[in-house]
């Protein structure tokens, strides 16, 4: 079966010459590198070999797929088209090579998942956990990085789920909700903020803070808060691109942070940390998983959506 899948041509096109999946495969990565040269380094090819791939996909497609610019190449729109048909055939490929060697087996095989900072510490461990005691075959690969990053690797098919927050919707992917997350203002227990009994939004100006560098989503939402009333952007003293040292940073430091309130269970950042209740700081968002609509989930990836869902419903300690 694998055999069949991976050397017939499919479909007829109008010249009736059948598409080759390899040659698809080759185009793809081409189509990428936007240079014959670098894809045959890559494709480990010759590039006349890779140029007769090209020329065959031409003649059976009926319009130039490429066209010369500087030292390099581009997709002509023919190419543009025909790269989007390649990449759903290799997902439906590899869709039914795992389908099929699930068939019988039941919770096995390998799942990967991207997944963003917050929830890779919160909702990640117990449902990862649950799956390794329900299925002990299950591997997981694990990517952890924000949106921006994962989303290119879910439409590459490099991750088969990404948890994280929630963006706006786009054709070919489908989301399943799994909780909201909070997004606040945190300080150390001991911190002078907390001798007024109600901080506005100026009082915390008048502070330092540890944050993501401009660009972070959280970062732009609370520097926009602030202009929209018209008060200085905070004061940042020290930037970090790593959200998991936020919570450390915060209780070491002194300084003011825009944290998950997941960070101020008891117990979960291993500082002692509080909420600083302004309510114009509170950034309520989506957490959800995403997958291709179209692409296969294996019964173990299934399983561990639920399994996410199901820690995400938890109530916060």
């Amino acid at each position: 079966m694998h055999r069949c899948l991976r050397h017939r041509s499919f479909f007829p096109t109008p010249r009736s010459n059948p598409l080759d999946l390899r040659d698809l495969q080759y185009f793809e990565v081409i189509a990428e590198l936007e240079h014959m040269g670098r894809a045959a380094e890559r494709l480990h090819r010759t590039q006349p070999a890779l140029t007769s791939c090209v020329r065959r996909l031409e003649e059976a497609c009926g319009a130039a797929l490429f066209e010369k610019t500087g030292r390099g190449i581009r997709l002509t729109a023919a190419g543009s088209a025909l790269l989007k048909w390649a990449q759903r055939t290799r997902f439906d490929v590899e869709s039914a090579r795992r389908e099929i060697g699930d068939i019988g087996r039941g919770l096995t095989g390998n799942i990967k998942v991207g997944i963003v900072p917050t929830a890779a510490q919160f909702l990640l461990p117990p449902a990862a956990r649950d799956l390794m005691r329900e299925a002990p075959g299950v591997t997981l690969r694990t990517t952890v990085a924000l949106v921006d990053v994962l989303k290119p690797l879910l439409r590459a098919g490099d991750i088969d789920l990404m948890v994280g927050t929630e963006v706006p919707a786009e054709t070919g992917f489908a989301s399943h909700y799994l909780a909201e997350d909070v997004i606040v203002v945190a300080a150390a227990e001991s911190h002078p903020i907390f001798s007024k009994p109600k901080p506005s939004l100026k009082d915390l100006t008048a502070h330092r803070w540890v944050l993501q560098p401009p660009g972070a989503p959280t970062r732009d939402w609370l520097d926009q808060t602030f202009d929209r009333h018209r008060l200085p952007r905070p004061l940042v003293q020290v930037e970090s691109t790593m959200l998991l040292m936020l919570p450390g940073l915060i209780g070491e430091t002194g300084l003011l942070s825009f944290i998950s309130r997941l960070h101020l269970q008891a117990g979960q950042s291993g500082a002692a940390l509080r909420e600083v209740k302004v309510p114009a700081t509170a950034m309520r968002r989506r957490m959800v998983v995403t997958y291709r609509d179209s692409g296969y989930l294996s019964p173990a990836a299934q399983r561990l959506i639920n399994l996410l869902a199901k820690y995400a419903d938890t109530p916060a300690g």
